[in-house]
């Protein structure tokens, strides 16, 4: 309401005709519009928390490639429905790089998903009956990115790898992926130790994708040992 009377107090001081007046009421409501459009993408999005790119610490990392990275970040490979594999131990940054290029995806206007791989599956996992699953399959087939965070921190079964082989399969070509894992591809297998799908997975998830490594010790580790030495600083000075 507030917005409208300022409105209406800007066209009456400078005595805008009718067109005028219909012109500024249209592009207001197109601003709206995107604004409206723009919250919603982020709810559905599930982006949480994170730090921003513009704050990442390059020099940490002992080898990763920044230019890369800036690349996803402009989202062209969502344009071409490529994928990204983001492949780094832990506390390096990898799902920070993974929910910045989430984001500035939603910037471009772009529907998207964030999921951690194990939320995933147990989702998928738990549909009771086939019609319930391929709601859930559409689900992750349908937004333009789907993010799948932390592959490898768990070992899974077959039925695992089949549902993430299926998701996968379906965006094949047709949509973008970002996943994050801490293990090399040669290693995939010790994640499914009993799936027969892991090759062909892998194939699918990389025949149009750029894989960065990140390599170098933990981030989070860094700040808890700076954290434990001020601590013992400030307890010898007291």
């Amino acid at each position: 309401m507030d917005e409208l009377n300022d409105f209406l107090t800007r066209a009456t001081k400078n005595r805008y005709s009718p067109q005028t007046l219909l012109e500024e009421l249209a592009r207001a409501e197109l601003r709206e519009r995107e604004r409206r459009s723009l919250e919603r993408r982020l709810r559905s999005a599930r982006l949480a928390r994170f730090k921003p790119i513009a704050d990442f610490d390059w020099n940490w990392p002992t080898h990763i490639d920044r230019d890369a990275v800036e690349r996803a970040l402009s989202i062209d490979f969502v344009r071409r429905s490529d994928n990204l594999v983001l492949a780094a131990a832990q506390g390096l940054g990898k799902t920070t790089i993974a929910r910045n290029i989430g984001y500035q995806a939603v910037l471009n206007g772009y529907s998207v998903a964030f999921v951690e791989a194990s939320r995933l599956i147990l989702d998928l996992a738990s549909q009771d009956g086939a019609r319930a699953l391929e709601r859930r399959l559409r689900h992750y087939a349908r937004p333009a990115l789907l993010c799948i965070d932390e592959i490898g921190y768990l070992s899974l079964d077959a039925r695992a790898a089949d549902l993430l082989f299926e998701v996968v399969s379906r965006r094949y070509e047709r949509k973008s992926i970002v996943m994050t894992t801490k293990l090399a591809f040669a290693d995939w297998p010790t994640i499914f130790p009993n799936a027969s799908c892991v090759t062909a997975l892998i194939d699918r998830l990389t025949h149009h994708a750029d894989i960065l490594a990140i390599k170098g010790e933990s981030y989070r580790r860094r700040e808890a040992q700076e954290r434990k030495a001020k601590d013992a600083d400030r307890a010898s000075a007291e």
